[in-house]
């Protein structure tokens, strides 16, 4: 349950981004994206059913997140997330990959789509950080006062990361499984780090390009939990109204990590919308 490493490693403009390869690498090319607090590790369900049915599955952990780099003053914005994420696509040459995307990661994959010219042929958003307002009341208050927060003694910072983390699932996280999310956000460069990504969290980026999404090109599949209490589900289907290529699935009894609550459900979901794009000659 906790076996997950990334073992390649790429010089983004915001750090050193930590990321793999998994499956058959003349499959169908799939990236998933995590969301924050979070990290690559929420998809290893899903990353091992992709494999199974015969994608080349790409996962990695943003600057600021899980095992990637952490540093004083770096840039793990939405603005600079986006970017590398370009810029990521380009080093594997992926040219027009299928996406799955969750929560921030949903806005990261967006903005590359829609200010940096990323292609896509298929586009997965599971209850993505899209529309203002975004975050839940502890967000929002730790957006506002930062470094107080990261004062915080280490024991009682950890205790807060993990009823954090906890509250984004609806039926309750495997204490393993917990351990490991929480882990990435302790210790000297753990603690800021998990500050840092909060403090530079701006609705201006997805303001950008709200406007835009009328304009997405790829079909796009929106799954949402219907028991998020992060971002309700009704926001869901307010982006799906924005979206006109948008086939919206909700995910019965999920809370905002659905990949944890309902991890067959979506992967069922992800599976009958990837395979319909399936490149038929993929070389």
């Amino acid at each position: 349950m906790t076996e997950w490493h990334l073992t390649r490693t790429f010089p983004s403009t915001s750090g050193e981004v930590r990321w793999d390869r998994t499956g058959d690498a003349a499959g169908p090319p799939v990236v998933l994206l995590h969301g924050t607090p979070f990290s690559s590790y929420v998809w290893r369900a899903v990353a091992r059913a992709l494999v199974g049915r015969g994608f080349c599955v790409y996962v990695w952990d943003m600057p600021g997140y899980g095992v990637s780099e952490k540093a004083a003053g770096q840039d793990v914005s939405l603005a600079a997330q986006a970017r590398v994420f370009a810029d990521l696509l380009v080093h594997w040459n992926l040219p027009d990959p299928q996406i799955v995307a969750h929560d921030f990661g949903g806005a990261v994959a967006l903005r590359a789509h829609l200010l940096h010219g990323a292609h896509y042929r298929a586009l997965a958003l599971v209850d993505p950080v899209a529309l203002a307002p975004w975050g839940s009341p502890f967000f929002r208050l730790v957006g506002e006062h930062p470094a107080v927060f990261e004062q915080l003694p280490s024991a009682l910072h950890g205790a807060l990361v993990r009823e954090y983390i906890t509250s984004a699932s609806s039926s309750g996280l495997h204490p393993a499984v917990l351990d490991r999310l929480v882990e990435p956000w302790l210790g000297d460069l753990g603690q800021p780090a998990f500050y840092r990504q909060i403090a530079q969290a701006d609705e201006r980026y997805t303001d950008e390009i709200q406007r835009r999404y009328g304009e997405l090109a790829p079909p796009v599949l929106i799954c949402w939990g219907t028991d998020d209490t992060w971002i309700p589900i009704a926001r869901g289907r307010e982006l799906d109204a924005l979206i006109p290529c948008a086939t919206f699935v909700p995910i019965e009894g999920a809370g905002h990590l659905v990949q944890e609550d309902a991890p067959a459900e979506l992967t069922a979901a992800l599976l009958g919308f990837l395979h319909g794009r399936e490149a038929t000659s993929w070389p």
